[in-house]
């Protein structure tokens, strides 16, 4: 399809190119798949002269190394110059201050507009985690594109304390859109800066809501840690649409974030690095057409990318075939696995029919669980089968094993990396409280709850993730052991083990999923805010100035810690309720022998608590600084794979928000329209026109 027959595609419409993640210079060593980015990027290029579009959007990752080799930029610039230059004229304007917007660049001016060039088709990208800015002067490889006149570099900052974003202001005929861009910056980091409220986005002062907002991030987008990622809720709400980099898994139909009531694209990588499930997906980029506060994403599939399929086995589970007992097991397990690599290499050439593009060794992944008594065998003498036929014989085959349960650990430390091996997609939907239930409901028997109840402890750990109240689980533990304690007294219970741990039983049966157990959970966590309300900062006379200069260093972000009672010099050794010569017991927790930690706490940098510090004593926590409070939900992301067309709808948020949520079927189009609207379209080859519905309502 080109644009010449979309009637869409007026003098009002922007048509950008949407890609992120390419990876050029990937394996460029490898004699069978060191080509596969810079054939992949010559098609992504190809279609952004194809299709005719007002410019190309990058989301990092551009390179795959920070310092490329001279064939990776040699075949970037190579694409670039082939299909960036020529006479075809911009018919857009930037109507921000360039000087502000490529401060970084020793040329602040948009390349089109460089009398020196001739620019047909700009490229704006931001730089990625992979090619990011390093060394004394902050370089980057992009930066010698942008150097060279062929990129257009945005979303660069030095600072690490705060982050003003400015964006580049477009307007084709009466159609503006506000770009906005961050580049790479550590998760961490980042979650601070908008915890802190040290990121701010500037918009245009005048007809501020006649602008398209678009931002284009690059991080993690799935949670890998307590701040090691960016959650969406974090952004502001007056953006339309999020192109997310960083990820390599192809969500690019657009979801609709509930809560801030934008939309998040999320074009995944053009080249597998990683043999996991979610490099499996089928590779896009992203035709976005933008009229007005309307847009339009159609997604185009790469037909360059190399073949990938993966595939689980259980061995457990396929009792008829062979069992550990037998002794020709290790044969029978081999030619099971040879069964199933070949059903891929049969699946591969099915699909590569008719698509002289695709190449011609696919990437198989077969990984095994073994467990249950199998045992793994030579990898390297099996894949040798199939060297002439997969691009990856090496590592076909990826044995892995369960943890099995057993009844007689004795101390056995928690592992919840069993629940969450499990599809990328199925993880973001599960919330706390499930995990925490399923965890303790198949935990081993040493370790499963005798006092607490699962519901309660996963609402008290719900508060302690989303919430940030860290007293939530210390005080459900603290006041479920007081109700616990007051009810054996008052049943006169006989002094034995067994008789205390048959109405410690019967008690918690009792009132599992009854209001009584939300009762008691609504009061921890009241209690858990209260603590946090009555913490004092330290007074500057409990202070020894007299110890080391390092107990005086603090983080950036650290606050003030509790007040901390009765230190005495030449007490770093002391513990518990020690009176001995090498000083008093620091704080008051000595008293209690709860080995509270004193004024050697505040020698180490302020750190982000984890869940396991909650079941801490109290004076161990003391020294600890406290946390901004965090976004209290979390949105579900969802992946639509069907190939039919949907739209659906974004309404003013001063309306939507008290409005029901549109249906996102073929036929409620025109009411999805109206507003903001969104149309998705997954057809490559048909011709549409995704503004002729309502107008735009006020």
């Amino acid at each position: 399809m080109t644009s010449a027959g979309n009637t869409c595609d007026d003098e009002d419409t922007f048509k950008i190119l949407i890609a992120t993640d390419i990876h050029l210079g990937y394996l460029e060593k490898d004699a069978v798949r060191g080509n596969d980015t810079f054939v992949t990027f010559d098609e992504i290029m190809k279609y952004a002269m194809q299709y005719e579009v007002d410019f190309v959007l990058l989301g990092g990752d551009l390179f795959h190394d920070n310092k490329p080799s001279r064939k990776t930029m040699h075949c970037c610039m190579e694409g670039m110059r082939k299909y960036c230059m020529g006479d075809r004229p911009i018919v857009f304007e930037i109507l921000s201050d360039q000087a502000v917007n490529f401060s970084q660049s020793k040329f602040p001016w948009v390349n089109y507009l460089d009398e020196n060039l001739n620019i047909s088709i700009p490229v704006f990208s931001v730089h990625g985690n992979h090619d990011d800015p390093t060394g004394a002067d902050g370089l980057c490889a992009i930066d010698l594109l942008s150097c060279a006149g062929l990129v257009n570099h945005f979303g660069r900052s030095r600072s690490v304390e705060k982050l003003e974003i400015s964006p580049v202001l477009l307007q084709k005929g009466s159609t503006k859109v506000a770009l906005y861009g961050i580049g790479s910056i550590p998760d961490e980091r980042l979650y601070r800066m908008f915890v802190h409220n040290q990121v701010t986005m500037l918009r245009p002062r005048e007809e501020e809501e006649s602008w398209f907002n678009l931002f284009v991030i690059h991080q993690n987008r799935s949670k890998h840690g307590a701040t090691n990622y960016i959650p969406e809720q974090f952004l502001d709400d007056f953006l339309d649409l999020v192109v997310w980099g960083h990820e390599h898994e192809c969500k690019i139909a657009p979801v609709r974030n509930e809560q801030q009531l934008f939309y998040v694209t999320q074009p995944g990588s053009s080249v597998v690095t990683s043999l996991s499930p979610g490099e499996a997906v089928k590779k896009h980029i992203g035709l976005l057409r933008v009229k007005g506060k309307k847009m339009n994403l159609q997604k185009i599939p790469l037909q360059t990318v190399r073949q990938f399929f993966i595939q689980d086995v259980t061995l457990s589970d396929h009792p008829e075939l062979f069992s550990p007992e037998q002794p020709n097991v290790t044969t029978k397990v081999q030619a099971f696995c040879q069964e199933k690599i070949e059903e891929m290499l049969e699946e591969a050439e099915r699909e590569r029919l008719g698509n002289p593009l695709t190449p011609e060794k696919p990437l198989i992944r077969l990984r095994v669980d073994y467990s249950g008594g199998f045992e793994a065998f030579n990898t390297m003498r099996f894949c040798q089968k199939f060297v002439d036929r997969v691009a990856n014989p090496k590592d076909i085959l990826h044995f892995m094993r369960h943890r099995e349960a057993k009844d007689n650990v004795k101390e056995e430390g928690m592992d919840f990396e069993a629940l969450l091996s499990r599809p990328a997609s199925e993880v973001l939907q599960l919330r706390v409280e499930d995990l925490v239930k399923e965890y303790f409901q198949t935990a081993e028997k040493n370790v499963q709850l005798s006092l607490l109840t699962e519901q309660g402890m996963g609402k008290a750990v719900q508060e302690f993730v989303d919430k940030e109240e860290r007293d939530a689980i210390e005080e459900l533990i603290n006041y479920q052991l007081e109700k616990t304690q007051r009810y054996l007294r008052e049943r006169r219970v006989e002094a034995t083990e067994e008789k205390i741990d048959e109405e410690i039983r019967r008690f918690r049966e009792s009132k599992k999923n009854t209001a009584e157990e939300d009762e008691e959970v609504k009061e921890a966590i009241n209690r858990a805010k209260s603590h946090r309300d009555r913490s004092d900062p330290v007074r500057e006379d409990d202070l020894d100035l007299s110890d080391d200069a390092a107990a005086m260093e603090t983080d950036e972000d650290a606050a003030p810690a509790p007040p901390i009672r009765g230190r005495g010099r030449g007490s770093r050794g002391a513990r518990g309720q020690s009176t001995s010569k090498r000083g008093r017991a620091r704080g008051a927790a000595s008293q209690s022998g709860r080995g509270g930690r004193g004024q050697k706490s505040l020698s180490s940098p302020v750190k982000t608590k984890s869940i396991m510090d909650a079941f801490l004593a109290p004076t161990q926590r003391s020294s600890r600084a406290s946390v901004p409070k965090s976004y209290a939900e979390e949105i579900t992301i969802e992946d639509s794979d069907s190939d039919d067309n949907v739209s659906f709808g974004k309404a003013s948020r001063a309306t939507h928000k008290t409005s029901s949520l549109c249906s996102r079927g073929k036929g409620s189009q025109s009411q999805s329209q109206s507003f903001k609207g969104v149309c998705f379209d997954d057809s490559d080859d048909e011709e549409f026109d995704p503004f002729k519905s309502s107008r735009r309502q006020k």
